[in-house]
């Protein structure tokens, strides 16, 4: 699936005029699509310098901010939509990130790769870490330092009392209802506190 495909899926999801924060914009792109074509207004949080002179020059607003240490320079329901978009797999808070992006936002909608998708689990079975297009680096490499499954991310928003309001797989731009966590690559869930 590529990242358009992604970003087109998950912006059917953020309601127009919405205002959004971002969290690990890069580049800006998805900020960038939503204010084009939803009418949404907002922020990205990025840490890489050369992502936040992207979203300078694509005319996004962006804050230059480590996610690892919190979003307490933001107030509660900030936002209507906090948005974590291949974020979650590089957070060593991953769970105090998940209950801060419903915290600062109405909402939040976090995808990610799912590791329980079937070509996965064939690689790991025959012995080998997966390699696809949604996890294109080799264990050695990879900039995720976690892999979680579309299962596990449901178990944690509710151990942290968070409501699942939608939750769904992403396999080749469609959504995948039936059996997410087998047969879809990327992982989405829509929560709110």
């Amino acid at each position: 699936m590529s990242d358009t495909q992604i970003q087109h899926a998950i912006a059917a999801l953020v309601p127009k005029g919405s205002r959004v924060l971002d969290l690990g914009c890069g580049d800006g792109a998805m900020l960038a699509h939503l204010q084009a074509t939803r009418g949404c207004s907002g922020y990205g949080v990025e840490i890489d310098d050369a992502n936040v002179l992207a979203c300078v020059k694509r005319g996004v607003n962006v804050i230059q901010l480590n996610l690892e240490q919190g979003l307490a320079l933001f107030d509660d329901a900030s936002f209507d939509v906090v948005l974590q978009i291949d974020t979650l797999q590089h957070l060593r808070n991953a769970e105090v990130m998940l209950r801060e992006t419903v915290r600062v936002g109405r909402v939040g909608i976090v995808a990610f790769p799912n590791f329980a998708h079937w070509p996965n689990r064939l690689s790991v079975l025959m012995g080998r870490m997966p390699v696809t297009k949604r996890l294109p680096y080799q264990w050695y490499d990879t900039p995720n330092i976690r892999v979680g499954t579309h299962a596990d991310l449901g178990t944690l928003a509710r151990s942290n009392g968070l409501q699942v309001l939608d939750s769904f797989g992403l396999q080749n731009g469609q959504p995948v209802r039936l059996l997410p966590n087998c047969l879809a690559g990327t992982s989405v869930y829509k929560l709110a506190r």
